[in-house]
């Protein structure tokens, strides 16, 4: 399964580790993913979402219909 947000497309980004002695190794920054599943009062159905904790967020402020219309629209989500 891949780590990649199923709302805002967010994925993991690369980056380095910093330690003391300023020396550089690479590392990943994964997203804070949650599965959760959501009522879609519209269409009256349930479905399961792999979706970022900023993306709940947007579900919160302006609800999962027109997350979902938008996320279509940008090609993250067939659901």
């Amino acid at each position: 399964m891949s780590k990649i947000c199923e709302l805002t497309g967010k994925k993991a980004i690369t980056g380095h580790l910093v330690s003391f002695s300023n020396r550089k190794t690479k590392r990943k920054f994964n997203v804070n993913l949650k599965v959760k599943t959501f009522f879609i009062p519209e269409t009256g159905e349930t479905i399961t979402l792999k979706v970022s904790t900023s993306a709940l967020r947007n579900v919160t402020k302006n609800g999962i219909y027109a997350c979902l219309k938008e996320a279509r629209a940008k090609g993250y989500t067939t659901k």
